[in-house]
């Protein structure tokens, strides 16, 4: 039996005691009286948002527990519209007097801003709701005992060890609850319960040829999904913690790889990020047209490429879809209470529409989709990605690979870089896999690859079936001033890319 010193370690019986509840009929009466009050002082739109949270991350590293952090939370955020501006305040004491407070400077905000805009802001319409949704949670991961996670986390970390050459092992997991209102003068009353459980494991080792990490499920703490522990009881990290370990020592003595020009393969969480990157954040229109350009830049995708910018091959169809069961990227509505919802963002190869708001929607004449989402009640919502993906093809993995006479397989990132426009990129994977004649003989370590968006796309000469598509959740993706930290996910397959450019020089 191990002993820790556990810090800020609650227990069980100590958790239960000091959560919050979660969203009552108290909070949406709070909730209403602050848009009656937005009203009474001249808003013409407001919408609140009453959001309870509690999260936990596990650390161990090479048989050492890093840290157990517990963390609870909670607020109300108010956005108010006066005039054809917006104002927006929040605060996290849910006292009447103080969430009056906040309605107060949101419409004193709104009305400032309406003195200075540039344009009138003009809203797409939405249904009004009163519905609720949950992400699927079969076992919570706040009721499943300390001790059982920690046992497993230090039971792969031992294993690891088990490998010769060794420098540094670590095993993850994280859990995140959120319940959140959302009420609005147009009407809605939306409540939103939603899980997520991540966890992953990597393995270092260190030598002449510098770092070398290889990881499972993918790399960045593993895989994160919208569901409870189940995911964790799912995923086979014991199994393949000897595998990881191995492959990141014999990256030490394996050929550099070489500069040039070849095929690759992307799959996994790099084709995950290859989407993200260069498909998800150029197509989210507050970044088109300048709204929202800081930390992650604005985007070469401009209105006049809608409906005529061959964005890839007829192999590339990209959609976005808030409606896949467990994905990271799911949801029931968006926060301004547009529903999530599915479509298409390019269809075969063809650029054909925006992740929009409903104040950005009316600007180019389209439709509001579903995308606007914010980090907690403490920031104004922005265009934020769902589950962006790129459909799957005809062709099994295993004829990808067949029919690839020289090349790579890259899976698993381990660097990315993109300019602020999203039109030339650099990435690196963990490990490249070699293929020659159609088979896999070995591997290359330091990986990069470069290339220009449309070019890149356009040389995709073939995607893998739905028997090999996954959904790879990403939680930490970042946009904003102060940055936010989004949750969201990309559907991927395998995918072949013609004369791309590799190499470390």
């Amino acid at each position: 039996m191990r002993t820790f010193l556990s810090g800020n370690c609650p227990t069980g019986a100590e958790l239960t005691r000091s959560l919050r509840k979660v969203v009552t009929l108290d909070d949406l009466a709070m909730a209403q009286s602050a848009l009656e009050m937005a009203q009474s002082l001249g808003a013409t739109y407001a919408d609140v948002r009453l959001i309870r949270t509690r999260s936990q991350a596990i650390d161990v590293k090479s048989g050492r527990l890093e840290g157990v952090t517990n963390r609870y939370g909670g607020g109300i955020g108010v956005r108010a519209f006066v005039d054809g501006a917006w104002g927006f305040a929040g605060n996290p004491d849910l006292k009447l007097k103080k969430i009056k407070i906040a309605v107060e400077r949101a419409v004193e905000i709104a009305k400032a801003s309406a003195k200075v805009k540039a344009q009138e802001v003009k809203l797409a319409p939405v249904e009004p709701t009163h519905d609720s949704w949950s992400s699927p949670c079969k076992e919570s991961p706040f009721d499943v005992p300390l001790e059982e996670k920690l046992d497993l986390l230090f039971a792969c970390t031992e294993e690891m060890m088990k490998v010769e050459g060794l420098a540094l092992c670590r095993a993850t997991m994280n859990f995140r609850e959120e319940n959140k209102l959302f009420v609005s003068t147009d009407g809605s009353i939306i409540r939103q319960r939603v899980v997520q459980t991540g966890g992953g494991i990597s393995a270092t080792s260190v030598g002449a040829s510098g770092v070398q990490t290889r990881s499972y499920p993918q790399g960045f703490r593993g895989q994160f999904e919208n569901r409870g522990f189940e995911l964790i009881r799912s995923m086979p990290l014991l199994e393949n913690c000897q595998r990881i370990a191995k492959e990141a020592v014999q990256l030490q003595d394996a050929p550099q790889c070489e500069n040039g020009y070849t095929t690759i393969i992307l799959g996994g969480q790099q084709l995950a990020l290859q989407v993200h990157e260069s498909c998800g954040h150029p197509t989210e229109l507050d970044r088109v047209l300048g709204t929202e350009v800081n930390f992650a830049g604005s985007s070469f995708m401009t209105p006049d490429l809608l409906g005529n910018l061959q964005y890839g091959s007829e192999h590339v169809t990209i959609t976005s879809d808030a409606t896949i069961e467990g994905s990271l990227g799911s949801f029931g509505w968006d926060d301004e209470g547009v529903p999530g919802q599915r479509f298409t963002i390019i269809d075969k190869g063809r650029f054909v529409e925006y992740q929009t708001s409903r104040e950005t929607a009316p600007i180019l004449g389209v439709r509001a989709n579903g995308t606007m989402l914010a980090d907690g009640w403490n920031n104004l919502p922005l265009i934020r990605m769902a589950t962006v993906s790129l459909q799957p093809g005809d062709i099994p993995y295993g004829e990808l690979i067949a029919t690839t006479d020289d090349g790579l397989l890259l899976c698993d990132n381990r660097s990315w870089s993109i300019d602020d426009r999203r039109v030339n990129f650099q990435f690196g994977t963990e490990v490249g896999w070699k293929i020659e004649k159609g088979k896999i003989v070995g591997m290359v370590k330091n990986p990069i690859y470069s290339g220009i968006t449309t070019e890149f796309w356009n040389s995709c000469d073939g995607v893998a079936d739905k028997d090999s598509w996954s959904v790879v959740g990403l939680p930490n993706c970042g946009k904003g001033q102060p940055p936010q930290t989004a949750r969201v996910a990309h559907g991927v397959s395998y995918a072949r890319f013609r004369n791309v450019k590799v190499g470390v020089g």
